[in-house]
């Protein structure tokens, strides 16, 4: 079932306070109280991001993995506060790929269905937890990670925090086969032939 309204605010609100850990040791200090760009009309509006209404107009879930961020792109009164959120939806059977965030830890909240995440250390060791609605997960600054639904039947939503206003986002399959890195090259790292590599560009290509 998709998530009702009032569960989705109640979630948002919750998960406010959750998102102030992840501001420690994030960007850097700034000098001002807040960082504006010059000419910017400083109102309430500029402090407010509305982005997120249409989490509460949709009937139905979107068909694959999709994200919805909040962070300094998207809503530049961020700029030196040290955090950011996205909304992360899974349609059943979806994942998002592995992945890292350059800058900043992420502290995932299920708000709603399960999810299978994990994320691999420096010493190349597995950490991964099935994760209930309710439940929250720390994803360490700069690992790969992933989140996956695994449920044939139902809808999963969750809602992550970041520890800046540009966590960053490397791809690791949308990075090694959507780039112009030699196919010679991808081909000896996987230990296989430019045949498989083409093959597997083929599938990112646009």
């Amino acid at each position: 079932m998709y998530p009702s309204n009032t569960f989705k605010i109640l979630s948002l609100m919750i998960h406010g306070f959750a998102i102030m850990q992840t501001t420690m040791g994030g960007d850097p200090d700034i000098l001002t109280d807040f960082i504006a760009p010059e000419g910017t009309n400083i109102n309430g509006s500029f402090f407010t991001f509305t982005g997120m209404r249409v989490l509460l107009t949709q009937e139905t879930p979107p068909p694959t993995f999709h994200v919805l961020k909040a962070s300094r792109a998207e809503f530049p009164a961020l700029d030196g506060q040290s955090v950011s959120y996205a909304v992360l939806e899974f349609p059943t059977g979806s994942v998002n790929p592995p992945h890292v965030h350059p800058r900043a830890s992420e502290l995932l909240f299920v708000v709603q269905g399960s999810l299978q995440v994990g994320f691999v250390d420096t010493n190349n060791k597995l950490f991964t937890q099935s994760l209930q609605t309710g439940d929250l997960f720390i994803f360490p600054k700069g690992l790969v990670h992933f989140q996956f639904n695994s449920d044939s039947k139902n809808y999963a939503f969750a809602i992550s925090a970041f520890g800046s206003a540009s966590a960053g986002l490397v791809s690791l399959p949308n990075t090694l086969f959507n780039t112009t890195i030699d196919d010679n090259i991808l081909a000896l790292s996987f230990k296989t032939d430019v045949a498989t590599i083409q093959t597997l560009k083929k599938a990112f290509s646009p």
